[in-house]
Order: C-alpha cells, then structure tokens, then sequence
C-alpha cells in the first residue's frame, strides 16, 4: 500500500460483521487510524476476541443518527469511510422488510448526507451486492447490467447503491461501489448460512443442511481477498476522481452449486459426507456469477487467496473457534464416508 494507509483517519461503520472485523484488521496492520461505529455489543465477534477493538477509536451508536455521525467525521477529521453497516441476512429481510429497509436504505442516505454535510472531501466506499443484479441465469453479471432486484433484501441493497451513485453525481462526492460474491471466512457467526453452518455440522459429526434442492449456483469470496478489493479500491479513489460513482464487482468467478461447496468443505476437511437436503427455499436467485474484469483492470486487483486456501484458512478458525479436534472425526458417525 505503499504508506497510503498511515495514520489516515478512517471510518468503518458494521466493523464488528465478518468483512467489518477483517477489514479493520487489515487497516489497523497498515497503520490506520481506524474509527469504529458499533451498533450492537458482540463478543463473539472476531473483532472483541482478537483485541482489535483495543487497538482502534470506537463510537457506539447507528449508523441512521445524522448527528451523530457528523461529529464523528468532523471530531476524528475522517478521509475515508467503509459503510458497511447492513441487515445483511435474507431470511430477515423476507421477515421484517421494513426493518431492513430503515437499516440498509435510510442507514446510507443518513451516511452519505453526514460525509456531504461535513466531510465533503473524504472517500466513501459502500457495500452493495451482487443480489441486485437479479437474476441473470449462468451468464456473469458485469457493472453494466442494469439492476433490477426483486425480494425484499436485493431491493433494499439497490436502493442503496442507486443513492450512493446519486449522492456520487449530484454532490460530487467520491462515492465508489462494490458488489462482492458470497463472502466466507472465519468469524461469520450466522450458522444459517452455508460455510458456518456446513463447517460446524461436519465439526460436530452431523450432516450438513442445505435448505435449497442444493442446485442453486453462487460465485464466492475468500474474505480476505475481499478486504483487499476494498483497500484497493479506497486508494484508487482517492487518486483517480474517474473511478466516482463507478461499482466494482468482486469474486472469484467460479460458480459452484450449494452441494459443490459442501463438497469441497468435506475435501479440505478430510472427509465426504451426504448432506440433508431440505429443498425448503423459495423465491431465492437460482443462479448468480459474476464478472470480475473491471476489478482487475481499473484496479489491478486479483484475488490472492483463492478458494482451497481460503477453506483451509476457514476451517482453522472454526476448529480453533468451537473448540474442535484438529484431526479428522472417528470413523463410524452416522453419515461419515471415507
């Protein structure tokens, strides 16, 4: 990074969420002086267990109080803001869409009017989705498809991105956009979730879940090569004002089917194992890739991980987490095949 990051007075709003913790760690190892805006107290987080919070400026409060945020960014001379603050799961979405909205649309705007307000020059990066793109079938989105969501959670983010752009060409701001494939990583505690949940289940002797027919197709993205496509694109931004308003997707364009993941999950652990298909999902995006090129041109950016890596990596963290054995689990649990 080339000293970019030093000292440089940086706010991250849903620091304490799997990309926040990540990202804040990688800023502070760069030197940052790092602000935190944290809504809920979570001490499982990554970012309470590891310490990182003692080692960074944390506010609490949310990210929908204006006045708040304003002296934040006035009091800590802030030049750079990640919001990522979000009602990030959509099984919640589908059940308290109103409350997602509040969170994931007004949460933005009341964001971005602060940065206009009092911080007009700073570099703002906002995470959006690749959800709203909809539903392309097999062919990989790219930032020139337009977006056209459908359920509650992919509307609430392409609201989202839809302000950002505005803010970004009526203002001036420097607002910049990306749109991740599925992240994984150690520190996501929402075990509904494919990665987690799989890990803990195999970790435990159980059977995976999958609550689709296991066919839906998703792209992914090791967390930490996320975290740099974030770091990235904040500097780029804050040298090359054409990058302003501009989305940026970012993954690993190799789509694998929720039963393909599983399946590599069981090879990097070791073991194979026939999971428990619900084939309960409905109204969910059947297929989604995307495509990356941008990333890589603009930005020079290409993940560093990779997927093996990054399970190895993600299955470390849980073992260590959970408390787990680190050799494989005996031969003979129900659903076990070697």
């Amino acid at each position: 990074m080339n000293g970019f990051w030093s000292d440089r007075p940086t706010l991250v709003t849903g620091a304490t969420g799997l990309l926040g913790s990540w990202l804040v760690r990688a800023l502070v190892d760069h030197g940052a002086a790092v602000v935190c805006l944290v809504r809920d107290w979570v001490p499982q987080s990554d970012l309470v267990r590891s310490g990182l919070l003692d080692r960074v400026r944390v506010v609490r409060g949310d990210v929908r109080d204006q006045p708040l945020l304003e002296r934040v960014l006035a009091g800590y001379d802030i030049v750079t803001v990640f919001h990522l603050a979000a009602q990030t799961i959509v099984g919640v979405a589908e059940r308290d869409p109103a409350g997602t909205f509040d969170t994931n649309v007004r949460g933005t705007w009341t964001l971005l009017e602060a940065v206009r307000r009092t911080a007009p020059l700073a570099q703002v990066v906002v995470a959006s989705s690749d959800k709203v793109y909809g539903p392309l079938g097999r062919r990989p989105a790219d930032e020139s498809d337009p977006v056209q969501p459908g359920r509650a959670y992919e509307t609430s983010k392409a609201c989202a991105d839809l302000i950002a752009r505005g803010y970004a060409q009526a203002y001036g701001l420097s607002v910049a956009l990306t749109r991740c494939a599925n992240l994984f990583g150690g520190g996501d505690l929402h075990w509904d979730r494919l990665v987690p949940g799989t890990i803990r289940a195999l970790l435990r002797g159980e059977r995976p879940v999958l609550r689709s027919n296991g066919r839906y197709l998703r792209d992914y993205l090791y967390v930490e090569d996320a975290v740099w496509g974030y770091l990235l694109l904040a500097e780029r931004l804050a040298a090359d004002p054409t990058l302003t308003g501009q989305a940026f997707n970012f993954g690993l364009e190799q789509p694998l089917t929720a039963r393909e993941m599983v399946e590599r999950i069981a090879q990097v652990m070791g073991v194979a194992v026939e999971p428990v298909v619900l084939d309960a999902a409905r109204g969910e995006i059947v297929a989604q890739a995307l495509s990356a090129a941008r990333a890589r041109r603009l930005l020079g950016w290409q993940p560093q991980i990779g997927l093996e890596e990054g399970l190895r990596r993600t299955v470390a963290w849980y073992r260590e987490f959970l408390g787990a054995a680190p050799d494989p689990l005996p031969v003979g649990v129900e659903g076990w095949r070697w």
